[in-house]
């Protein structure tokens, strides 16, 4: 099943003296944060719904104030929590493009019907994303020419078995 909130960036640290925070972008885009008003803390595994604004960039950064939270001491309370995105103001995808939370938890399966285990991670490589499957067990490149079949909504992607002979890193 899909998660409902999309994280949008992690909260490092409170930045200033009027409790703003400093967030490490978890999205392609952190331009979207500027027109971003309405989002959700997770933390500690609660969802809380909060008001942002006051957006400012810096390089690999962004700074921004959410409502309610005013001085160091309270923005301090919000480190290593995640600011989310409901799928419904989530920003709209390209076809053959996925959230990386939908791919985590994917089952995985060559065009032979051999079964690899789950994608455990996504890894940013620059040149294309990478899946890794049961931690590190096989690496696959995401390119257009291994994937046979991604359908999140099933969570289970198919790679093309030849291909994937030819590309994947096995760990054994």
């Amino acid at each position: 099943m899909k998660n409902k909130y999309l994280r949008a960036g992690q909260i490092v640290r409170p930045h200033g003296v009027t409790g703003d925070v400093k967030i490490v972008p978890l999205t392609d885009d952190p331009a979207r944060f500027r027109a971003l008003k309405n989002a959700y803390l997770e933390q500690a595994g609660a969802i809380t719904p909060v008001l942002l604004g006051n957006v400012r960039f810096q390089p690999g950064a962004v700074l921004l104030h959410i409502e309610g939270y005013d001085t160091p001491e309270q923005a301090a309370s919000l480190k290593n929590a995640y600011l989310c995105v409901d799928r419904a103001h989530a920003v709209k995808l390209e076809e053959g493009t996925y959230f990386v939370a939908d791919l985590i938890g994917c089952e995985t399966f060559d065009t032979r019907g051999r079964a690899f285990g789950k994608v455990t991670d996504v890894l940013e490589t620059g040149a294309n994303d990478v899946y890794e499957i049961e931690h590190g067990k096989l690496l696959v490149p995401a390119l257009k020419r291994v994937l046979s079949e991604v359908d999140v909504e099933n969570a289970r992607i198919t790679f093309d078995a030849d291909v994937l002979g030819e590309v994947g890193c096995f760990a054994d």
